[in-house]
């Protein structure tokens, strides 16, 4: 059966006083312990509460210019098609600041150094606050980050994409434990002074709320973090080189099936060409696998894990290995998807959607390849059934500060984190993501910026000021035919997006099933790339179960009943 839809409405009286749901309370972390932090394994649920009176006070801070194409954010972001040039300011006169902060931010891109001359203009540009960047390996920073926590040694502040908190055993924890509570500084009208994060809008700022005591969440609620980007839509994609299939006479694929007789007519593991690169995480929507890994079937809960729709998953990824139609670098730390992709060594490949238009626009812009052509592969099926596209929910991530972190500079730093939340087409935008016209960027024959050489190689993909808040409004962009292309996706796609069946809950499992389904995830690593034989998949699933994933299920079933009222 379909999982019924994540809109029911939260019963908050029996959320908030469901002690049935593990040990650990209903709306934040277990009790506190006598030595004052608070500590447990044994999983806990919180409620996301937008109407609560301790959020900052939401005033709308308008689009300068009305973008072209009008969509329903989040779920069906809008779009300008033309950059708007020049961009409007959208603080007009920046704060007077001087103090100096570290900051540790995850990175997929180059390092910059203390003098770079980008940080030295953002500096000036955002009212005199000097920031180190502590920049780390982004696939290593996840694991790093629950040591430099433990320790307290991260700086002023540290920020962490959402899927980072589950290297954490307890991340809600962590939370209240290590960082900031921030509500006293940002709870209000906050808007003379921060304007931008004041139009942020309820649902990400309940996002950033914890509570230390789940005998009285309410009474103990606290904001702990600057949201990131609010998300909505389809979460990331799949993408095609479209210029090859043309060229190969082969259409955009539409269901498993036809992907694979696609990349077996395309492949050649002799002459160095493999049709598929990353599909670990946009291959499990195919099979009806879903996002959150639970299934209401209408008794019960029941895993991704244990569903044959899991093995018929399973079984495809491994013939992508034992039929070389995979790069054989994926899975590794040498996988370059992006690069693979230009160059031409794949046909298909997943990532989140700056992939499309930024590659794009580089390669328009270096001349390379002028029948270059990016496109997204949609809801693929498999075996005729129903399709399904993973949406992306929530906020992505967070910054948090140091718990000793004083108010006022915490409030210094807040400078910085509204200079950052302003959307695309404006000044502070361009600065935080594109850099400077004439160092970092400069503008195309279109106006749109576009990354220098310098650019490319010293900013692009680094990781900085772009962490310290998420825009007020997500908006499209790119070339003007790729903002129409998605677009007119996102909208093709919305019947098929899935429900969260948690929707409105932030649950952290119990330690044991964490710690079995990570187990168990190597396992199935192994058997995709052939170091293991299918034939061991049933016994993986029986001892998940018996190690932590029946406990698991009677956490998440109790919190799923409480929430549709089973």
């Amino acid at each position: 059966m379909a999982t019924p839809s994540g809109g029911s409405p939260v019963r908050r009286r029996s959320l908030f006083k469901a002690a049935g749901v593990g040990t650990a309370g209903a709306a934040g972390v277990p009790l506190a312990s006598a030595c004052g932090e608070v500590s447990g394994g044994e999983g806990n649920v919180q409620e996301v509460d937008p109407t609560l009176g301790i959020l900052p006070e939401y005033k709308e801070w308008p689009l300068p210019i009305e973008p072209d194409l009008l969509g329903d954010p989040p779920d069906h972001p809008s779009g300008y098609l033309a950059y708007p040039n020049p961009p409007a300011r959208a603080i007009t006169t920046p704060p007077g600041n001087s103090g100096s902060y570290q900051v540790y931010v995850p990175n997929w891109g180059p390092a910059l150094t203390a003098d770079d001359p980008y940080l030295l203009a953002m500096q000036e540009a955002t009212g005199g606050t000097k920031i180190e960047f502590v920049q780390s390996d982004g696939e290593a920073f996840a694991e790093a980050s629950t040591q430099w926590i433990q320790a307290e040694e991260f700086g002023d502040a540290i920020f962490m994409f959402g899927w980072m908190t589950n290297s954490h055993a307890n991340f809600n924890e962590t939370v209240v434990n290590r960082f900031a509570d921030i509500t006293d500084i940002v709870s209000g009208d906050i808007a003379e002074r921060w304007p931008l994060l004041a139009g942020r809008g309820d649902a990400a700022w309940a996002d950033s709320v914890w509570s230390a005591d789940p005998e009285d969440p309410a009474g103990t609620a606290g904001i702990y973090g600057v949201p990131w980007t609010l998300l909505g839509g389809p979460g990331n994609a799949f993408f095609h080189r479209a210029d090859l299939l043309a060229e190969g006479g082969f259409a955009v694929p539409t269901t498993v099936e036809e992907l694979l007789e696609t990349a077996r007519a395309w492949s050649d593991d002799s002459a160095g060409r493999w049709a598929i690169g990353g599909s670990d995480y946009m291959s499990k929507a195919w099979f009806r696998l879903e996002a959150t890994g639970w299934l209401w079937d209408g008794s019960g809960l029941v895993h991704n894990n244990e569903r044959s729709e899991f093995k018929e998953w399973v079984r495809f990824q491994r013939t992508l290995t034992d039929e070389k139609l995979r790069h054989p670098s994926v899975g590794s730390a040498d996988f370059d998807g992006k690069t693979l992709h230009r160059t031409g060594e794949i046909l298909f490949d997943q990532d989140g959607w700056s992939r499309w238009w930024q590659m794009t626009q580089e390669v328009r812009a270096t001349g390379e390849n002028p029948a270059f052509a990016l496109g997204p592969v949609g809801a693929l099926t498999y075996e005729g059934r129903e399709p399904m596209y993973h949406a992306a929910r929530g906020v992505g991530g967070w910054l948090f500060f140091r718990k000793d972190l004083g108010e006022d500079a915490i409030a210094e730093l807040l400078d910085v984190s509204n200079y950052a939340a302003a959307p695309y087409g404006t000044k502070e935008y361009e600065t935080t993501f594109f850099g400077f016209e004439g160092q970092q960027f400069t503008y195309d024959a279109d106006g749109r910026p576009a990354f220098t050489e310098a650019g490319v190689k010293g900013f692009q993909d680094s990781l900085a000021y772009t962490a310290m808040s998420g825009a007020t409004e997500y908006l499209l962009e790119g070339p003007a035919d790729i903002v129409e292309a998605r677009f007119a996706f996102d909208e093709a796609i919305q019947p098929y997006l899935d429900e969260n069946p948690f929707q409105g809950l932030r649950l952290t499992g119990p330690e044991a099933g964490n710690n079995a389904g990570a187990v168990f995830d190597e396992k199935v690593n192994d058997i995709v790339y052939g170091r293991a034989e299918l034939s061991e998949l049933d016994a993986a699933v029986e001892t998940w179960r018996a190690d932590g994933g029946d406990e698991a299920r009677e956490f998440y079933e109790k919190a799923y009943k409480q929430l549709h009222g089973e």
